[in-house]
């Protein structure tokens, strides 16, 4: 069994990719349907609280298995050959196999950056159990990424079970020590907590939501405490960028939830010079 898995190896790229492209294909669904779960929850929790009614369709089931995928157009079944990654996107055209509506390039474009993802964090860290974490973790900080750009919504269904993952990684020092990662997840929470509630008392108005606080109490949880600060400054310079950039060409708001996203995996694959930045920044501050 170990001679099989280790020539397994020599190929751990490529399969990593094609994985990838997989998840990235599935990311697709959990990135529409986990926000309208959402709602429909609270819709269905506050009919029921006020007595009222719900409507047919809100009786239907609706999660990442029900209703089967379909056109939003005509309401045509997505047939299996159709659900290829990248492949059935070029083979149709990139529309509707039945009444010829254009499908979002969004689609195999996720499904190509969750691939080359996959691929990057498998040639940094090799055929281990890190790499297997770091799939994990690259793949919910890509559906994260995406929701919050759409919704501005951090789902606790993605959030929460992230910071036990990353304790449970690091159980054993996997990429931080254990005791690094959970002042790194209490950290992580409480510094953005702190600075959402100065600002609101300030400007009396909510500057930050409390998924962006669960999202980098998990970075701090699988990337460790020192990261931190590190974490914040890339996250800020992303978040400004991006802010900058969405203002002038659609006058829309940046969530910062990508940047904590972005920052974190950018610091997850680049761990030497990472590590050494982070080392240079506790030596010098004494922390």
């Amino acid at each position: 069994m170990a001679e099989y898995f280790n020539e397994l190896a020599a190929f751990a790229i490529p399969l990593a990719a094609v994985f990838g492209l997989l998840v990235g294909s599935f990311l697709n669904v959990v990135i529409y349907r986990v926000p309208v779960m959402m709602e429909r929850d609270w819709t269905r929790f506050a009919k029921e609280h006020l007595h009222l009614d719900l409507t047919e369709e809100e009786k239907q089931p609706f999660n990442l298995a029900k209703p089967d995928s379909r056109c939003p157009k005509c309401y045509s079944p997505v047939k299996a050959w159709q659900n290829i990654p990248i492949v059935s996107y070029i083979l149709l055209g990139g529309k509707c196999g039945t009444c010829k509506t254009p499908i979002s390039k969004r689609y195999p474009l996720i499904e190509l950056l969750t691939g080359i993802l996959f691929a990057a964090v498998t040639w940094q860290y090799g055929w281990t159990w890190i790499t297997l974490g770091g799939l994990v973790l690259t793949a919910i900080l890509v559906a994260l990424t995406f929701i919050d750009a759409d919704t501005q919504y951090l789902p606790d269904q993605l959030t929460l079970p992230l910071v036990w993952l990353g304790l449970l990684f690091n159980l054993n020092g996997a990429f931080a020590p254990l005791h690094s990662a959970v002042l790194g997840a209490v950290c992580g929470y409480m510094s953005l907590w702190l600075i959402a509630n100065l600002y609101r008392l300030l400007r009396n108005q909510e500057g930050m939501g409390m998924g962006d606080f669960k999202l980098l109490a998990a970075l701090g949880a699988w990337l460790g405490v020192g990261a931190l600060p590190v974490l914040i400054l890339m996250a800020s310079v992303i978040g400004l960028t991006g802010a900058v950039v969405m203002k002038v060409a659609k006058d829309q708001q940046f969530a910062f939830g990508p940047s904590l996203a972005i920052a974190g995996w950018v610091m997850f694959i680049a761990n030497e010079p990472v590590s050494r930045l982070v080392q240079w920044w506790l030596t010098k501050s004494g922390f």
